[in-house]
């Protein structure tokens, strides 16, 4: 069974059939060719095997109105085995090789739209004839052979787009989740009030048609961790409820607890009965929840990830795990916006358990477009929506890989005294008020300054949205409550298309190496290519180190001023955050959370106090400008990625010179190598940018510790004014060195990634040189059909599906050559 199967079973909810027809081994090409008698017997209920037998139909319909054209590859490709001398028996030998697993015999034509199901046909076409042609591959140890086989095995189609959605509790995030994704009763909301700690991720449920969510707990020791510390602080706190740290600590307690923590003592929270129906807590485990319905998983969900209900529902919940829970992964069956997409759901900031903070930060930065999430309104003059925006603005940006933020203004139908309106007048108003939204909320993000070190206007967008409108059509159209717009965006995000290419691009050049070394012969053009090609690979190397080289000198001068301002001004930026001009009374437990979380705390009301970026905030704002030109989000240009794109042996020029003829399915493997090493040397930029960003803060937090620890030990009457000592003595005593330290850790991460790409973009280069015209296949199996039905996707998937199909680049190998002349 192949992918395309697979996925079509789980679209028309026969899940159930998956194991039944991968024992049968039926994959694309075998599912059009079902009869009534083979379906009767895969499929022997009669209510099951008609509802199959109409999705069926309906597909073949489908294919047959995209693909009028049907070509029969071994009709148009194969040559004639009718003769029965010694090298027909040997063709016929190499195809018996692979009785069990030959490749498909229909090329389908591509769709008009790029993304179609057409392009899911295609990749399961070429993926079977991959597999088949590893499978032909003889296990001898040389290194052609061992390099096919792995390269093979390399090639990947792996697409995950994150969306970040981010909002405070009651913006309706929830609800407009559900209505985009097409599932009403999904995440709850409404009666309960959101937890702002907990992690909600929601995908595509590809593997069968239950709805799932996968619970990650934090660790035991992390939670007892919590425990003394919690106790501690509210041991020090004569009023329990007198500031938000106490009653968010208090709040958390009392979920998971009741009334017992006040009376026990840390270990005894952590005796096992109190977790036992959670025992995935103690293992440490994920917990599964599998279920037929939306409605049945949002029910089951709610004490991972909420709080109490502001009602009576849910009152018979003796106790909530959410102050356990680090992220929920919610699968969503049969549902195409989510099939390449995942959807995010996150606290505003970061967290004070170090677990849950690190895996915000690593989600944040993997997300490519974040929404924003805010009431109609007041929709430009709510701070706490901007302030979100601004705390995550350097992980998304320069520290991330975001290249879209959307500000959705929710709620947009709620007209005042509507009731005395007509509903034309109640759209027009509703319509007018949405357009003035928009303008304000542009014309405030053109006045946030730090948020656009990070991104321009043209990433920035807003939407007027109305969940229930979109469902009720009580005013307005589907397409008024834009609803719709956010669908296509992430339909968009779901197109495949690049690495469809990628994929079938890779087993083109593949297949045509094996074809190009199964010939022989023309040495001498082989030697002069080579020739060739060093000399080019040589300079074009030259291009990309020299641009990457000069970046590393502009970066230096920057981190250069960085380390002086922050010299200056760090004792004065220390003191903003340790003494920022607030009773002592209230303010020596902020400082005491602070201290005890290594610097980061994290208010009750979302925002973040992070001493380690105020201390950084200097050598960060001197690179800012400078790191968002050399690793640009759109990753084709800057010194890096672009220098890299721009990489070009020019193997496609010199394949249509007639001298080099012999060689032209080497040229077009080096090709298609070319730009497999760039796509994947891009993807190691892209993640490698977001820890050389934030190097910076990670060496000040490190550098910071030893303080931390020494002020965690201060105890007793004048503690406060102890801690700021502790810290000012540590700043002032480390400056010359810490700030220094920083500054040479990011160059010196910088210095890596230029020498792994230049050092990986050689060794790939030079070793696709050597085997493709150095070595010659005495072993390897003739693929003049797979190379053609291959080629003819790639042409397809280029957009030239009205071609005529194409035959073998080049000659033909000597023994299709033989066989087509007898």
């Amino acid at each position: 069974m192949d992918d395309f199967v697979r996925n079509k079973l789980t679209e028309w909810n026969h899940s159930k059939l998956i194991p039944i027809f991968e024992e049968h081994e039926i994959d694309t090409e075998s599912l059009y060719l079902l009869n009534e008698q083979q379906i009767t017997e895969l499929i022997p209920k009669v209510g099951t095997r008609a509802k199959f037998e109409e999705k069926l139909k309906l597909l073949k319909d489908e294919r047959n109105t995209a693909n009028p054209e049907t070509v029969n590859s071994s009709a148009q490709g194969r040559p004639s085995t009718s003769d029965t001398s010694d090298k027909v028996k040997r063709k016929s030998d190499l195809q018996d090789e692979s009785s069990q697993c030959q490749p498909p015999t229909r090329k389908q034509r591509l769709a008009n739209k790029p993304g179609s199901y057409s392009e899911e046909i295609i990749l399961s076409d070429v993926k079977d004839i991959m597999r088949c042609v590893h499978q032909k591959i003889p296990p001898q140890d040389n290194k052609l052979n061992k390099f096919l086989t792995e390269r093979i095995s390399d090639l990947k189609t792996d697409k995950k787009e994150r969306v970040g959605v981010f909002g405070k509790t009651g913006a309706g995030k929830s609800s407009l989740i559900n209505a985009v994704i097409g599932e009403k009763d999904l995440l709850p909301s409404g009666d309960f009030r959101a937890c702002t700690s907990v992690m909600i991720e929601v995908e595509a449920n590809m593997q069968n048609s239950k709805y799932e969510a996968n619970i990650e707990f934090i660790t035991k020791e992390e939670w007892k961790d919590e425990l003394w510390f919690s106790k501690n602080f509210l041991g020090d706190n004569a009023d329990q409820e007198s500031d938000d740290d106490s009653r968010d600590i208090v709040e958390k307690l009392s979920a998971l607890y009741g009334e017992d923590w006040k009376n026990k003592s840390p270990d005894d929270l952590m005796n096992d009965r109190y977790f036992k129906e959670i025992p995935e807590f103690l293992l440490p485990k994920e917990k599964i929840l599998t279920v037929k319905t939306a409605k049945e998983l949002s029910a089951k969900l709610v004490r991972y990830t909420r709080s109490d209900p502001k009602d009576e529902e849910g009152k018979d919940i003796k106790r909530w795990y959410w102050p356990l829970v680090k992220c929920v992964t919610i699968k969503v069956p049969n549902n195409d916006l989510l099939k390449h997409v995942t959807l995010v759901d996150l606290p505003g900031n970061g967290d004070r358990n170090k677990s849950r903070d690190k895996m915000w930060k690593k989600l944040v930065g993997s997300c490519s477009t974040v929404w924003i999430v805010t009431e109609m309104n007041r929709a430009a003059s709510e701070r706490e929506a901007w302030e979100i925006l601004e705390s995550a603005s350097s992980f998304m940006g320069n520290g991330g890989q975001c290249q879209h933020i959307y500000f959705i203004c929710t709620k947009s139908d709620l007209i005042k005294n509507s009731k005395h309106h007509s509903t034309a007048d109640v759209r027009a108003l509703i319509l007018k008020r949405n357009e003035q939204a928009k303008k304000e909320v542009k014309e405030e993000f053109s006045k946030l300054k730090e948020i656009k070190k990070h991104f321009s206007d043209e990433s920035f967008k807003v939407f007027t949205v109305s969940s229930d409108e979109f469902l009720e059509k009580n005013y307005l159209d589907p397409d008024d409550t834009e609803i719709p717009k956010l669908q296509e965006c992430l339909q968009d995000l779901n197109d495949c298309h690049s690495e469809t290419l990628n994929y079938v691009s890779g087993a083109h050049g593949i297949l045509s190496l094996i074809q190009g070394a199964s010939r022989g012969g023309g040495a001498d053009t082989k030697t002069a290519v080579y020739t060739v090609l060093q000399q080019k690979m040589r300079d074009e190397l030259d291009k990309v180190r020299k641009p990457m080289k000069e970046t590393y000198l502009g970066f230096e001068k920057c981190l250069s001023e960085g380390v002086e301002k922050s010299k200056s001004s760090c004792e004065k930026d220390l003191k903003s955050v340790i003494n920022p001009n607030k009773s002592g009374r209230g303010f020596h437990r902020t400082l005491k959370c602070i201290v005890e979380h290594d610097g980061i705390h994290k208010t009750k009301k979302g925002k973040q106090i992070n001493l380690n970026m105020k201390l950084s905030s200097c050598l960060t704002e001197s690179i800012d400008e400078e790191f968002k030109k050399t690793f640009p989000n759109e990753g084709k240009c800057g010194p890096f990625s672009g220098v890299l794109n721009s990489f070009s042996l020019d193997t496609k020029m010199m394949k249509e010179k007639t001298e080099f003829k012999d060689v032209e399915l080497q040229l077009i493997f080096l090709s298609t190598e070319e730009e497999q090493i760039k796509t994947k040397l891009n993807k190691i930029i892209r993640e490698r940018k977001k820890t050389i960003y934030s190097s910076l803060t990670t060496t000040i937090e490190t550098n910071m510790q030893k303080c931390y620890d020494e002020a965690k030990q201060i105890k007793g009457p004048g503690m406060l004014n102890d801690v700021r000592e502790t810290m000012v003595k540590h700043v002032v005593g480390s400056k010359n060195v810490m700030f220094q330290k920083a500054k040479a850790v990011m160059l010196k991460q910088l210095d890596d990634l230029m020498k792994y790409i230049l050092v990986n973009l050689e060794k790939t280069v030079q070793k696709s040189i050597e085997l493709s015209l150095k070595t010659d296949g005495v072993s390897i199996p003739d693929v003049t059909l797979e190379l053609v039905m291959v080629k003819n996707h790639y042409k397809e998937l280029q957009g030239s599906p009205d071609e005529e199909p194409l035959i073998c680049a080049g000659p033909p190998s000597p023994a299709a050559a033989q066989l087509t002349t007898n």
